[in-house]
């Protein structure tokens, strides 16, 4: 389940990414949804980081490494 939480998380910043992106090209400056779009993916990212930053420190996720 949490992987698949990630995984979806990932999948939503990408899109926010290449909408971005696409506003970008498109707009050519004069609308501000690429600055929405890309502050929606940088929220996404923290939140995204905090979660799996709690997952970690209550045992939800198992971190592993090469040190095991």
């Amino acid at each position: 389940m949490q992987k698949l939480l990630i995984i979806a998380f990932l999948i939503v910043i990408l899109w926010n990414l290449g909408a971005g992106l696409y506003y970008m090209m498109v707009d050519k400056g004069t609308t501000n949804r690429t600055v929405k779009s890309l502050s929606w993916r940088i929220g996404l990212s923290v939140g995204l980081i905090l979660l799996v930053a709690l997952g970690i420190y209550t045992g939800w996720i198992k971190p592993h490494g090469i040190y095991q």
